[in-house]
């Protein structure tokens, strides 16, 4: 991967050099050419005279910032948030201090059932479900997250009980091929794109049809960025993009991790033309959205206000995600002070939420319990 740098050095000969740059956690290399003053001395451990021009010299990375500032930090920021973001190893003993000082702090949701319950006492329980790694599980090819059928039942049970959304990062009409419930809020693209029951919903006043698209205009530029980032990222093996309509997404979860520092500088590349898109990311995901005031917190507080509890104090949103970008809505519902948000994650991480459950398994127990209690 080669990235074109700028230097200043006012009133000293340069010469050009080609840097590489070892990550050893990764073991990725990167070969940057970089102009340095003919009389820096740059060298390898064992003391080996600067190179002459053309030639290649290996320098730390703390060197290398010394020279060009931030440029090639940005990279390295990103891999490294990428790895923090995107665990491949589960630490080898389950129940180890950390996660037992972490489910002090993140009690499971099914431990602490009749607590929540009374919590809840005279108010609506109002339901937002993230999908991936909540309702189905996470796997190596996004287009084959199935959810079971028992966990579909389990969700349509719900609905007839509690409002429920799902809200998801994924396009809407993916989500809705896959859920395949229609009595169902859905709040696709981390919420730009909502839409309420086609037939209207029991617990709304009125029969009118919840639709509402919070960056309309940004559909074709998503649409360009999509295709770019297609072209751009056909040579690395395992990467996928998916167009979510209203942001692009690039998943790296077979992509070796050695790779992930050149797909993180592709992505970037692509990014740079188009000032109105940011980046973000999840789990083993990078994604491209618009830089607009929007995400699944903002989501849940339109689909509230949409049922009639904008500034009620009798409502109970609960929120089970996995995901980073659910961290948004569990900080909506902390800052509200009303209901709660249940983290999906086997390992301890920092949220907002303020329960946990391990995986898509005991959100199924959960919601089951929930019917049950309200029958």
């Amino acid at each position: 991967m080669i990235m074109n740098l700028s230097y200043c050095f006012v009133g000293l000969t340069m010469t050009q050099q080609n840097v590489v740059v070892s990550d050893p956690k990764s073991g990725i290399n990167l070969t940057i050419p970089v102009k340095v003053p003919l009389s820096m001395s740059v060298t390898t451990a064992t003391q080996k005279p600067t190179p002459g021009p053309g030639s290649c010299i290996t320098v730390s990375r703390r060197t290398l910032f010394e020279i060009n500032g931030n440029n090639s930090a940005r990279i390295n920021s990103w891999v490294e948030s990428m790895r923090a973001s995107s665990p491949t190893h589960h630490k080898s003993t389950p129940l180890s201090d950390d996660l037992n000082s972490w489910m002090v702090q993140h009690p499971s949701a099914l431990d602490m059932f009749e607590q929540i319950i009374s919590a809840s006492k005279g108010k609506q329980i109002v339901m937002f479900l993230d999908y991936d790694g909540t309702l189905s599980p996470i796997v190596e090819d996004p287009d084959q997250a199935f959810m079971s059928d028992a966990m579909r039942a389990t969700v349509r049970k719900l609905a007839r009980y509690f409002p429920t959304a799902i809200v998801s990062g994924r396009c809407r009409d993916k989500v809705y091929s896959f859920v395949r419930l229609a009595e169902l809020y859905y709040a696709g693209s981390h919420g730009m794109d909502i839409k309420g029951p086609s037939k209207g919903s029991k617990y709304k006043k009125g029969a009118q049809t919840v639709l509402f698209q919070a960056a309309s205009e940004f559909l074709p530029m998503i649409d360009e960025v999509y295709k770019a980032l297609v072209d751009i990222t056909k040579s690395t093996e395992g990467v996928r993009v998916e167009n979510n309509k209203f942001c692009a997404s690039v998943h790296f979860r077979c992509v070796d991790e050695k790779k992930w520092g050149e797909l993180a500088q592709e992505v970037r590349s692509v990014l740079n033309e188009y000032p109105k898109l940011r980046l973000t990311q999840g789990r083993k995901v990078l994604e491209i959205r618009p830089i607009i005031k929007w995400d699944k917190g903002k989501a849940l507080e339109f689909l509230l206000e949409s049922l009639g509890y904008a500034n009620c104090t009798d409502v109970f949103p609960v929120y089970i995600g996995d995901d980073r970008t659910d961290e948004d809505a569990f900080k909506v519902l902390s800052e509200r002070d009303q209901g709660f948000g249940i983290l999906v994650s086997k390992t301890p991480k920092d949220t907002h939420a303020s329960y946990s459950l391990q995986e898509p398994s005991e959100v199924m127990m959960f919601l089951r319990r929930l019917v049950e209690w309200k029958k």
